[in-house]
């Protein structure tokens, strides 16, 4: 995303007029036509230190073999590594569906587990540092919007590792704008390096278009989108471990925390597979300060296995590491201004020496947030009227 500037300072004006995200009219796709060449001080210190530590090497040779060969193939400073961004970071979905308007449990002590109760008490912490049940409850619509950085930055075989060279001319910038409204819709679109990704939820149905495989459904019940609960959603997170487990203490960046683990439950896994691909298991971990109550990391990782025609089955498990920074309040409620993620994606299976893990990353900013914005309506979540139902992936599309 190279071309203008005014992006950010315009959408304000353009949500005033009318600019609304709608089927076939979306808010980047009307303004990127009228952008300056976008700079991205913050983002680029963000990824000033990993680059000063890293000496030039090779670059990195593709990927031949995943999923869809024509969906995960990769290589360096070439639109297979942009491609792969897109596919993992642009959309990625939570493991579980959430339902804002399920009440919260009560905090009790007596035949519950522990690790449940405890876990009930660190929520309500949360609820509070974040600006409170009722606040929260009063929103039924936000958006943001947010600039980001990715790179592709290490592919690892069993023989050879190699990373990408100059970090900071190769990563992709871009810029991101996410919808959301009651009850359980959602709306994003994310663009970088010249191409763009957008995926919506209407309630019932989530789906996604890549500039690759145009329009598609999403396997499985509507769940909610991951970038939302990176520090800009605290309603949709406390419901997202409502029924979680607290599983133990761990220091994050120096920073005592209660950690917080849900599990996509066996019907919801069933429900994401398709033919030869099967999601075993997806697991998400929420870091919560002892300090400030707030959500400061996020973990979650999937398994997918892949059974080849007559041939062993391959693996790919994908990990996002993210750490939510910069909280300050918005209209009341503490959102996460910044933050970056680390993601490894490793396919193993076959044979003991064909394994390859490639390692990407994603820094942040959100530059505004608003709540309960005039003129938003369910016709702005209405899937594409091209959708169709295909198969797709969830290593390369989540």
């Amino acid at each position: 995303m190279d071309k203008k500037q005014g992006f950010f300072s315009t959408l304000k004006d353009d949500l005033i007029k009318g600019l609304l995200p709608a089927s076939g009219a979306t808010p980047i796709s009307t303004l990127l036509r009228r952008r300056k060449k976008d700079h991205v001080p913050p983002l680029d210190l963000l990824f000033a230190e990993r680059c000063l530590s890293r000496p030039p090497v090779e670059t990195m040779s593709p990927l031949k073999e995943g999923p869809e060969e024509r969906e995960c193939s990769f290589s360096v400073s070439s639109s297979s590594d942009l491609r792969l961004l897109l596919g993992v970071l642009g959309a990625p979905l939570a493991p579980l569906r959430v339902s804002i308007t399920e009440p919260f449990p009560h905090l009790a002590i007596k035949d519950i587990p522990i690790e449940t109760s405890s876990a009930h008490y660190i929520l309500q912490q949360y609820i509070a540092a974040s600006g409170g049940l009722k606040l929260q409850d009063s929103i039924y619509n936000a958006y943001a919007m947010g600039k980001v950085r990715m790179i592709a930055s290490e592919f690892e075989t069993a023989n050879k590792l190699v990373r990408t060279r100059n970090p900071s001319k190769a990563a992709q910038s871009g810029g991101f704008v996410l919808w959301q409204m009651k009850p359980d819709m959602w709306y994003v679109e994310l663009s970088l390096g010249g191409s763009k990704v957008h995926a919506g939820c209407n309630g019932k149905l989530v789906w996604r278009h890549t500039p690759w495989l145009g329009p598609h459904s999403a396997k499985g019940p509507p769940r909610p989108l991951r970038r939302s609960l990176q520090g800009l959603d605290p309603r949709t997170t406390a419901s997202m471990f409502m029924n979680s487990r607290c599983v133990g203490e761990k220091k994050i960046n120096g920073e005592d925390c209660f950690i917080l683990k849900i599990c996509s439950d066996p019907s919801t896994l069933n429900s994401r597979s398709q033919g030869s691909t099967e999601i075993i298991r997806h697991v998400l971990l929420g870091h919560f300060s002892q300090k400030t109550g707030l959500l400061i990391h996020l973990e979650d990782s999937h398994l997918t296995r892949i059974q080849n025609n007559g041939g062993d089955a391959v693996y790919w498990e994908t990990t996002i590491n993210s750490f939510l920074d910069d909280y300050r309040p918005v209209e009341g409620i503490m959102i996460a201004h910044s933050g970056r993620s680390h993601v490894t994606l490793f396919k193993f299976g076959e044979t003991a020496m064909s394994h390859t893990k490639t390692r990407m990353e994603e820094a942040w900013i959100i530059e505004e947030v608003a709540f309960n914005v005039p003129g938003l309506s369910v016709d702005c979540f209405i899937p594409p009227a091209e959708l169709r139902f295909g198969s797709v992936t969830e290593t390369c599309e989540e």
